[in-house]
């Protein structure tokens, strides 16, 4: 069987996927890429800082970080930096300029990019016109536009304003939408939508506190139509990471669950990824409570995790949802919500989610310990001293499994994440590596983690200077050429948002709030023929 998708032809049996880790040794640590705290970091992004630096920045930076190899870091707590952190770069302290040298201030300019000024202009006017994409394809994974490729690159990938993006899907709103997310910039969000629907009603699901929570309402001010719910987070250093809109049709609702927060620096030159779910619509009056479920048990699963925000606010979406038919599901639904759990409900949640989904739907595969798990991400929390403390001892288990055998292989794992080069001669330069945290601190305190970093390469889709900031998993052939499963998510490499046992193992604990959706061989084919990889060349921007 062959489906033909945006990003490549997709058949069941075998897949042609670019992820050759190009192996990279780090450098001293002496570059470091710093943030601020949470939502001070994120309005630097919203009004980008403004250097008085001229691109000779960057030979400069380049010379002071030796070979330009060392991996991406930042000042950031060490158990709060799993969120979308977004920041500016420390760079080296000067002299501060006397009165008469400094120079005027410009409004709305942006950093400099080593790629020249072009980079940092307005979208061009056919940025919003390229192919539209298929809406209604098999696996409905889609990357997002990025400003300053070639035009080939765009084709079929979206972008939350235009004709032909995210807008679109906007324009026979019948009823409020609910847009959960880490970051939000409300003004550039209303702006994103055709005139004729800024004014309908709105439902920001965010977990901000105290002064954050302030600065979010004092944005909304201006928005009458604007609501809020606050997730609860009772676990230190927890994040309501999850991003996800919830659209509402008379003809029935849809799910998005993407990588992107909703501030403009998230959608133009970073490299995102979405599912995006067919059109659920309405069941005949007097369904079943039962009816409208996917093989998957997408809308069981959906249903739960919005019950475990135990909002108000939620209650009457959630009632929604139940009326609705999911039943064209094809991914596997995975969360994390705060709290700590044992028995039967370990498994509910995080990693052990993935393991249990991981043992019930693949097969294991001969030769499979030469299958590599590839993992992609854009923050690093805190492991302990040594792999064996979370990494290869909890998390690297879950990733391994396939199927029921007792046989536990070794497979290796590669982890993709950018070095200082990677991010210097990125479209936006340094600034990229304010949402590329990874604390200081944390990084002395497992150098051990060093060994399994790879660069990032996206060279197929034209987004190898495009950073990163969506976060994916799956497990590859040796030839790189099949996928057993593939994982897209909000989950960055941390304890925070995957979950760690307590207790003996007897008990897992969960700090965040995270979303993702796992793809499976077995979800896409019904047949009596088991097969064991599928082809998914739209995930060839990871390697």
């Amino acid at each position: 069987m062959s489906q033909d998708s945006q990003h490549g032809k997709w058949t069941i049996s075998s897949i042609s996927l670019e992820v050759k880790p190009e192996p990279a040794k780090p450098s001293v640590m002496s570059l470091l890429i710093g943030s601020e705290a949470r939502q001070s970091a994120a309005m630097n992004q919203m009004n980008p800082v403004k250097y008085e630096t001229s691109p000779s920045l960057a030979g400069k930076r380049k010379k002071e970080a030796s070979d330009g190899s060392g991996w991406a870091l930042s000042d950031s707590e060490d158990d709060a930096d799993d969120g979308d952190v977004k920041g500016r770069i420390d760079l080296p302290k000067k002299a501060p300029l006397s009165p008469q040298k400094k120079k005027p201030k410009v409004e709305n300019e942006r950093p400099p990019s080593p790629h020249g000024r072009l980079y940092y202009i307005e979208e061009p006017d056919d940025f919003f016109e390229s192919s539209i994409p298929c809406l209604n394809d098999t696996y409905r994974f889609y990357l997002n536009k990025v400003t300053g490729l070639d035009r080939k690159y765009n084709s079929g990938a979206l972008h939350i304003r235009g004709e032909e993006g995210l807008a679109l899907l906007f324009t026979s709103m019948s009823s409020i939408f609910q847009q959960f997310n880490y970051c939000f910039d409300i003004a550039w969000m209303v702006k994103q939508y055709p005139p004729e629907f800024r004014d309908r009603p709105v439902l920001i699901v965010h977990g901000d506190k105290r002064e954050a929570k302030a600065r979010l309402l004092q944005q909304a001010q201006p928005f009458p139509h604007v609501r809020f719910c606050q997730a609860k987070l009772d676990i230190a250093f927890g994040t309501h990471h999850t991003k996800m809109m919830l659209l509402w049709y008379e003809e029935g609702f849809r799910v998005i669950i993407l990588t992107s927060n909703l501030i403009r620096a998230d959608w133009y030159q970073k490299t995102q990824g979405m599912w995006m779910s067919p059109l659920f619509p309405r069941l005949p009056k007097g369904s079943s409570t039962t009816a409208g479920e996917s093989p998957t048990f997408f809308k069981r699963d959906l249903l739960e995790y919005l019950m475990a925000y135990r909002a108000s606010e939620l209650e009457e979406w959630i009632q929604r949802i139940k009326e609705h038919d999911l039943s064209e599901t094809r991914v596997y639904l995975i969360g994390s919500t705060p709290g700590r759990y044992v028995g039967s409900d370990m498994e509910r949640w995080g990693h052990l989610r993935l393991r249990k989904l991981l043992h019930e739907h693949t097969q294991p595969i001969p030769g499979g310990e030469r299958w590599p798990v590839i993992g992609q991400f854009s923050s690093i929390g805190s492991m302990g001293v040594d792999k064996t403390k979370w990494l290869s001892g909890e998390f690297q288990r879950t990733l391994t499994t396939l199927g029921k055998s007792s046989h536990c292989s070794d497979p290796p794992l590669h982890l993709l994440y950018p070095s200082v080069e990677d991010v210097r001669t990125s479209l936006e330069g340094y600034p990229a590596g304010g949402s590329l945290p990874y604390s200081i601190q944390t990084a002395q305190k497992q150098l051990w983690l060093h060994s399994y970093f790879h660069r990032w390469k996206a060279d197929t889709t034209g987004r190898s200077h495009a950073m990163p900031h969506i976060k994916t998993y799956m497990r590859v052939s040796p030839d790189f050429t099949k996928l057993a499963w593939f994982l897209v998510t909000s989950s960055n490499l941390s304890k925070a948002a995957w979950g760690a046992l307590e207790k003996n193992n007897t008990q897992v604990m969960v700090r965040s709030y995270e979303l993702g959706v796992l793809y499976v061989p077995s979800a896409f084919v019904r047949t009596q023929q088991k097969q064991k990889s599928f082809i998914f060349v739209g995930v060839s921007a990871f390697g």
